[in-house]
């Protein structure tokens, strides 16, 4: 058994290492590329054709800006990270057969992060793969599937989340619905699979000790990425006399569905957690400015306005949004790891993963080696008309998000129950 090991840097230390200077650790950037391949692969697993396609495109295009960022400021010396991508249609089967496509291209390093009902699937077979294969590992970085069984129950050595789950989320959530006394009654409306079943339970459990006297008046399931017209379940909603609705839903079935609560002139508060990704609010459009509010990590309007040229950067180079900055805090992270491993070897990437520490951009992040679990600054935003006095848009519409509250780091760490085993 080793002990932990903690990694507290700067991206600005980060850049000073990966220009020649000696590490923390005494080392210097010609041991590492001792060490360290000319190339390390990350096998990219998610659903670039199909219904959740776009979201697919954006982990692609995200991680690719974090890549290239980490390779120009040669974080791990002269060698190079490169995205290998897999395209998994959203499907548990799918992915599993990427997986095993990855690891006989010697790709040892996978990421994927749309549908928590993929990642069970991928989280048990990186866990098989390793058990059978010493020496041969396989180390999964958990981009964005947040159901909570990943980093507790289901937690292992070789997965690391950098999202927060699906409880962080609901607690920011369900703490900014609870601090509106006008809201006396909600519905809860979600996808049925995995990650829909947590949020259900989550908003349940978390409204009943903040606001006992908030009545749940529907509490509802969908098929995931089925449904084309929502305008049935929307008019259930607005029959049950809700003050807000809070859904977890994403791509296509969040979009569509905001929509039609607009359509029907439903106005009530929509909370979410993913209305700010790519293609949503140009799907949701007018409807959702004022009523349609997320939990983020990040927003181009935060005050101070951080990581503006990096947003900016990617909007020049690939002529869409960026946002979903858990992406950028993984590859950031992995690459300094390798640089404190001086080593591209799953099982020694991991221990320079637990516990590491940086400024992110909008605030301290912190992997917490008991569970693999990033812990990370949220807001909570609504979308309103740029012309309130917003500088930036969000998906090159005329709607942007503008801060409700933020939640510090250390106010969204909740407990666990990984038991952790360690090689």
């Amino acid at each position: 058994m080793r002990s932990t090991k903690f990694l507290a840097v700067t991206l600005a230390s980060l850049i000073l290492l990966g220009c020649g200077n000696e590490n923390k650790e005494g080392g210097t950037d010609s041991a590492v590329a001792n060490k360290v391949p000319d190339v390390i692969k990350i096998g990219v697993i998610d659903p670039m054709t199909g219904a959740f396609a776009q979201q697919g495109s954006l982990t692609r295009g995200h991680i690719q800006k974090a890549i290239d960022a980490a390779n120009q400021e040669g974080i791990i010396g002269n060698s190079k990270l490169e995205m290998v991508v897999f395209d998994n249609k959203a499907s548990p089967q799918e992915a599993l057969v990427a997986l095993k496509s990855a690891i006989s291209q010697g790709v040892r390093f996978v990421a994927q992060g749309a549908g928590s009902h993929v990642a069970h699937s991928l989280t048990d077979a990186v866990r098989k793969h390793n058990e059978r294969n010493p020496g041969d590992e396989v180390l999964y970085l958990n981009l964005a599937a947040i159901d909570p069984p990943l980093t507790n129950e289901k937690c292992h050595f070789y997965h690391f989340r950098f999202d927060s789950h699906v409880f962080m989320k609901s607690d920011a959530i369900t703490t900014a619905i609870a601090d509106r006394d006008d809201i006396k009654k909600i519905y809860l409306f979600n996808q049925d699979y995995s990650y829909g079943h947590s949020v259900q339970k989550s908003a349940n459990e978390m409204l009943a000790k903040k606001r006992p006297d908030i009545e749940i008046v529907g509490d509802e399931l969908h098929p995931l990425g089925k449904i084309k017209d929502f305008a049935p379940y929307v008019s259930k909603i607005k029959a049950s006399g809700a003050d807000a609705i809070y859904t977890g839903n994403w791509g296509s079935d969040l979009g569509l569905f905001a929509k039609a609560v607009g359509e029907a002139g439903l106005n009530v508060a929509v909370y979410t957690n993913y209305a700010y990704l790519i293609g949503t609010p140009r799907a949701i459009g007018p409807y959702g400015v004022g009523r349609v509010k997320t939990v983020m990590g990040w927003h181009a309007n935060i005050a101070g306005y951080p990581l503006e040229k990096y947003y900016l950067d990617y909007i020049e180079q690939y002529d869409e949004d960026w946002g979903f900055i858990p992406q950028k805090y993984a590859i950031d992270i992995f690459a300094a790891a390798i640089r404190k491993a001086g080593s591209a070897n799953p099982t020694d990437v991991a221990y320079a993963l637990e516990g590491f520490r940086y400024d992110g951009g909008v605030g301290e992040v912190w992997m917490r080696p008991d569970d693999h679990q990033l812990i990370l600054p949220l807001y909570v935003a609504t979308l309103r008309n740029t012309s309130e006095g917003l500088k930036y848009s969000a998906d090159d519409t005329e709607y942007g998000w503008d801060t409700d509250v933020k939640i510090e780091a250390e106010q969204n760490i909740l407990p666990h129950s990984c038991e952790m085993d360690r090689p």
